[in-house]
């Protein structure tokens, strides 16, 4: 009886098979847009290849189990000798490999390095987030280890390689290296400078031993780590590889990982130091300056990954709604499905528009630029990693029961959803990291200033956001209480005039209305009904079905 009444019909085909750069339209402007002469065309070849691997089913495959499968400490091998390794599923590997063939780590000083990374970046956190961190902070590394010009001259070229080599040996044997980092503490924790972690020089000059804690230390299989400790002459930076050149293991224990609500592929360790061999990066007393470029870099990556988190769940979603019918019609075509996946798509489009549009000002790297960036790249991380968990819930729901179920990967992207909230700082550290720029930095506002300004007089709702703003901002007395909504509206403003300027007029028009002209609910899905909804919704799906390897399915 079973047997003869079990007839599937109405499911939606998986969305695999499919190029995630080439149909997602608003990244494909993007590096159109930000694109110098003559680099579009290498940059599209690159990515396409990406894309159509992040699509395929054999990489969301490699995702899956990489997280069904996570790290495993081993201490010790079967002698008792002390041995301090996580142990991955081979998936991992094949992602990593992918990622760093990429040139995912490769951005500085190449033209266009950083529009193209972080473009590659957000596609390839599409199939599977966890591998980002080590590909980040490796890709981070490069500014803090310049501090340090032989350093420099000895990692970078291994960081920025394209070969990926893993496994406990010398990083002066291996074509290709990662960079790791521990930074917290217990008694810290974003506090850094209550660090205990202590660094005596030794005679030979930049080496010192350091003993002390990490309460997270990111990607313990790394090959070196950039780390923070008290030396005689305050907190400062240090670089202690994995491997000494000899062959023999730096001491490096690993006491723990973390069990973690999601990034389940990846690894996070509580590590000790005990006589722990490592070389000065800069200056002593100098480490929150030295660490700070890494800090930046890796904040864009969390605005990326969000970015990234946010559009597959958008791209799943809108796909289920195609295929899907319920009550007499699909339900993309039934206009509170339409509504809330519409809201879904605005969110998106402007997390990814600012997402590349500081990826290309780190490229351009001119004074006014890097003051652009020293309030945009901490307002972005607030704003854009806050928005990715409910995004990431509604989308699900747009799925009911079927994406409340492992097998849709839905439930995934959840767990992982918060993190860039929390890692390089949480929410309240961005907004008081804005306010420091603010008090202290005023070519960073007038940089800001300008760059919302550029949009002024295009829409009416946008220009009195930017005046609400201004009056907010004449007055920093007792800000810090309400820092996070000033922090939410400059994001806010930031994304609109982003919009306005170069996104269609439909996607310009419904964000103004909603996230700029106060007509708009606290749940998605409430857009003023007016508005041209279905545009928005078709420039978010992935194109045409034919570009997915699927049929179209029966009932």
């Amino acid at each position: 009886m079973a047997a003869s009444t079990h007839t599937v019909t109405n499911q939606v085909p998986p969305l695999v098979g499919y190029d995630v750069f080439g149909t997602d339209r608003v990244l494909s402007e993007a590096v159109a847009r930000h694109a110098g002469p003559g680099q579009l065309d290498g940059i599209r070849t690159e990515l396409t290849a990406l894309g159509r691997a992040a699509g395929s089913a054999e990489v969301t495959e490699w995702g899956r189990r990489a997280n069904e499968h996570p790290p495993v400490l081993r201490t010790h091998d079967r002698y008792g000798n002390r041995i301090d390794e996580v142990e991955f599923h081979p998936d991992w590997h094949r992602l990593l490999d992918g990622a760093v063939g990429a040139g995912l780590t490769d951005a500085w000083g190449r033209p266009a390095g950083h529009l193209r990374r972080a473009a590659g970046f957000f596609v390839w956190t599409q199939a599977e987030a966890g591998n980002g961190c080590p590909v980040s902070m490796t890709h981070a590394a490069v500014p803090a280890l310049r501090a340090e010009p032989g350093l420099a001259a000895e990692w970078e070229p291994r960081l920025t390689s394209h070969r990926y080599e893993p496994g406990p040996r010398p990083a002066a044997a291996k074509a290709g290296a990662l960079l790791g980092m521990g930074m917290t503490e217990k008694q810290g924790g974003s506090d850094i400078r209550a660090n205990t972690t202590r660094a005596v020089p030794l005679d030979a000059a930049g080496e010192y031993l350091l003993t002390g804690h990490k309460w997270f230390c990111s990607a313990p299989m790394c090959d070196g780590f950039l780390v923070l400790a008290q030396a005689p002459g305050g907190l400062t930076c240090f670089l202690v590889p994995r491997v000494l050149d000899d062959g023999t293991r730096n001491v490096f224990r690993i006491q723990r990982l973390k069990d973690k609500l999601g990034n389940r592929s990846n690894a996070s360790a509580e590590v000790e130091f005990d006589g722990t061999w490592a070389r000065r990066v800069g200056e002593e007393g100098r480490g929150v300056r030295v660490i700070i470029g890494m800090v930046a870099a890796t904040r864009l990556d969390c605005v990326l990954g969000s970015a990234a988190l946010m559009r597959q769940a958008v791209a799943q979603a809108v796909h289920h709604a195609t295929y899907r019918r319920a009550f007499g019609a699909e339900l993309i075509d039934q206009p509170l499905m339409r509504n809330v996946l519409a809201d879904l798509a605005l969110e998106s489009e402007a997390a990814t528009t600012l997402a590349l549009r500081l990826a290309a000002a780190y490229d351009a790297d001119t004074e006014q630029e890097r003051a652009l960036l020293r309030l945009a790249v901490p307002a972005a991380k607030y704003w854009v990693t806050k928005r990715c968990t409910p995004l990431v819930a509604e989308a699900l729901e747009c799925l009911g029961g079927n994406g409340y179920v492992e097998e849709s990967g839905l439930p995934r992207l959840l767990r992982e959803s918060p993190l860039n909230s929390i890692w390089e700082g949480s929410g309240n550290v961005q907004a008081l990291d804005v306010l420091r720029a603010l008090q202290r930095e005023p070519a960073a506002l007038n940089a800001f200033l300008q760059e919302v300004g550029a949009a002024r007089g295009a829409d009416h709702r946008l220009d009195n956001a930017i005046k609400g703003l201004l009056t907010e901002l004449a007055d920093l007395s007792g800000i810090e209480a309400r820092a996070r909504r000033l922090v939410e509206r400059m994001a806010l403003v930031l994304q609109g005039s982003l919009l306005v300027r170069w996104a269609p007029p439909e996607v310009a028009d419904a964000f103004c209305a909603s996230r700029l002209g106060g007509d708009w609910g606290a749940a998605f899905g409430t857009l003023p009904h007016t508005l041209d909804l279905a545009a928005v919704v078709d420039r978010a799906g992935v194109g045409d079905p034919a570009v997915v390897d699927r049929a179209r399915p029966a009932g």
